[in-house]
């Protein structure tokens, strides 16, 4: 939720706050706001496509801080929107907002999107961690406020709503959790985290001790992202708040000064909600006391025992069940295992796709993968044709869906309709309330079929590897515009990227030449470390990496729905935009990227292998450059061909050969 303004007027009262020495503790960490917060404040690349390993590296250190100073953490992830939908005014107005961001950052401007897969990464690295995280089956405050006075536990947030709620060990901001400041006692040489803590007494206290009961009314009064009722602002036009000695800057923070000073007189919310009734018409006083009275409901805790998740794996929501949704999706849901995408579909069969700084004069990047987003929609369908739409006591769903995705700088709703599924399989056999108990063969032949590839083609690679390079395939053969050789190498490239890092930070025995490898991935890091923020973003390159991110996106979710018949490749090290995007300069107009690879002859091989794949996808000349330019392609030609004839394992007898090379 989030109550306009409140963070900042809180921030600027430094009697509201506790200073704290955190150590030796439980915190239940707001898990959207924590990523957001470490991505956005460690300088990371946001336009072109995110750098996923750097940001694994400082949630990395976050967490072992948090070891360090024996601070138990428990991380409580937001699921989809409740089925009331009531936010989906204020969704809209964000995603229009977010398009307008990426939009700015694609012209170089300022701006604020996140990479569209860092919410997959980030649960990727809890997991690794093995931090204890649960993926709330709608928005996650009242399970935060539940778990942490069940534990009594420090929250860890940037929602100004945990101002609203009666927490009993308080709710430390996060932007005054002093991680990166770590500090050692002097006497016992613990380690300890500095934080400031917000005290509900002291903030209730500094208004004539105001009852704490009040707060909740001051929070729908003041509107946050559920409620604007407009019979507050009529309220609030008639009466005379009494503002005292304010020093606060702009309307805003007046507004919430004064309205607390105005509750502070009443002893409890039903005698502040009859004194607001008197400025309004008789006519609207029954519906805005109804409106009031269940609005502040949602500042009480969930009655859900997420301790019994973290300790059993049980997650009983009332929401989930009253929608008579299968258990095994329930389950998944609250482990993480299944995306918000899923139960929006599901519950709502509504979508929002995420703005990605991308040309925006082509249609959105998400268009290239709406075939396997059709596919989802008709697994999920199999369960919506009935149980839902009884339990909704509405009539048999149509296989209609709708998504919210950009079209040029504006929000557009799509009609979508489910596709059949790929293929010879019959719809019945794929039930969602059976779809986990399906063969696993059969699993993973509707997963291939859908992204068109074959379970033979894949088989020279690692297995981890498959559903990242089918994905490729897939891409390759729907991009618009349309992918270029070196757009190809440089993705598959990044891919050998993270698996040197792999064979590094893991080594195997069996794997010999070290160092040679430690070589080859310094190169690489060179690259990486060129910043690139100064030069002229190439929309269209930024473009194809972004329909790229969308495919991969929609296959792990769809591997995810089919109980991943396919094992989920290591996204913290996949991808990596600013790499990527310097790789396709190099190659643009040199082989050097390929070529190094000859010293590290087994990365050598697995990436000839994956650009074979791919090339194996699609058809003959698909990488043929136009007739105007044959010359310089024969020239081009006959000088990889000559680093080619060079270079170990990839001999002019080596299968392996022409792949290095334009067609």
């Amino acid at each position: 939720m989030g109550i306009h303004g409140l963070m900042s007027y809180v921030g600027e009262h430094n009697e509201f706050f506790l200073d704290l020495k955190l150590r030796n503790t439980k915190v239940i960490i707001d898990g959207n706001n924590l990523y957001h917060r470490l991505y956005f404040d460690s300088n990371l690349d946001i336009r072109r496509g995110g750098d996923y390993d750097s940001f694994t590296d400082i949630t990395h250190k976050f967490f072992e801080t948090l070891t360090v100073c024996s601070i138990q953490a428990y991380v409580v992830l937001d699921g989809g929107c409740d089925a009331s939908d009531k936010k989906l005014t204020t969704l809209k107005e964000r995603a229009q907002e977010k398009i307008r961001s990426a939009h700015s950052l694609s012209r170089g401007g300022g701006g604020c999107v996140l990479p569209l897969l860092i919410r997959e990464v980030f649960k990727q690295i809890l997991t690794q961690l093995q931090v204890p995280f649960v993926q709330s089956f709608s928005e996650a405050d009242r399970d935060i406020v539940s778990f942490a006075n069940h534990l009594n536990g420090l929250v860890l947030t940037l929602d100004s709503d945990f101002c609203i709620f009666d927490l009993r060990a308080g709710y430390c901001p996060l932007n005054y959790f002093q991680w990166r400041n770590l500090c050692t006692h002097k006497d016992s040489q613990d380690c300890y985290i500095p934080a400031r803590c917000f005290s509900l007494e002291r903030f209730c206290n500094h208004f004539s001790n105001m009852n704490k009961t009040l707060l909740p009314l001051f929070a729908v009064m003041s509107g946050n992202d559920y409620i604007n009722l407009p019979a507050m602002e009529m309220f609030f036009s008639k009466v005379c708040l009494p503002v005292g000695s304010s020093r606060q800057r702009g309307r805003k923070h007046v507004r919430i000064q004064g309205l607390l000073n105005w509750l502070s007189r009443f002893s409890d919310p039903t005698e502040a909600i009859e004194n607001v009734l008197k400025y309004l018409p008789k006519h609207e006083e029954e519906q805005t006391r109804h409106f009031l009275c269940s609005s502040m409901a949602e500042y009480e805790p969930s009655k859900i025992n997420v301790e019994d998740f973290f300790q059993n794996g049980v997650y009983d929501s009332e929401e989930a069940k009253d929608l008579e949704l299968p258990q095994w999706i329930i389950v998944a849901l609250a482990k993480g295992l299944l995306a918000p995408f899923v139960s929006d579909a599901l519950v709502l069969r509504r979508t929002f796709l995420h703005a990605q700084v991308e040309n925006m004069q082509r249609p959105s990047a998400h268009s290239t993968a709406l075939p396997l987003r059709q596919v989802i929609y008709r697994l999920l369908l199999n369960i919506s044709q009935c149980s839902l739409s009884t339990s909704l006591n509405k009539p048999p769903v149509s296989s209609i869906f709708h998504e919210f995705d950009r079209s040029q700088l504006s929000l557009k709703k799509s009609f979508v309709q489910a596709a059949a599924l790929p293929g010879n399989v019959c719809n019945d056999q794929y039930s969602l309330v059976m779809l986990n108990e399906v063969a696993l063969a059969d699993r993973l032949t509707l997963l291939l079929e859908a992204l068109s590839v074959t379970g033979s083609i894949l088989e020279p690679i690692p297995r981890l590897l498959w559903l990242p390079v089918a994905v490729t395939c897939y891409w390759a053969q729907h991009s618009e515009p349309k992918v270029k050789l070196h757009h190809m190498k440089a993705l598959l490239l990044g891919f050998v990227y993270g698996e040197l890092h792999s064979v590094l930070h893991n080594p195997d025995p069996e794997i010999p030449a070290a160092e040679v490898n430690t070589i080859v991935y310094n190169q690489f890091l060179n690259w990486k470390q060129k910043k690139l923020q100064k030069e002229v973003l190439d929309l269209d390159t930024a473009h194809v990496f972004c329909q790229w991110q969308c495919c991969l996106q929609v296959g792990l979710y769809l591997n995810q729905l089919l109980s991943s018949p396919l094992p989920e490749p290591d996204l913290t090290r996949l991808y990596n935009g600013t790499l990527v995007h310097r790789l396709c300069r190099e190659l643009k107009s040199t082989s050097t990227p390929e070529n190094i690879l000859s010293a590290s002859p087994k990365m050598y091989q697995l990436y000839c292998n994956m650009v074979h794949i791919v090339k194996d996808s699609i058809p003959p000349n698909f990488f043929q450059k136009k007739k105007s330019k044959k010359r310089k392609n024969q020239a081009l030609a006959k000088k990889e061909g000559a680093t080619v004839e060079a270079l170990p394992l990839c001999s002019v007898n080596n299968r392996f050969a022409a792949f290095m090379v334009e067609d």
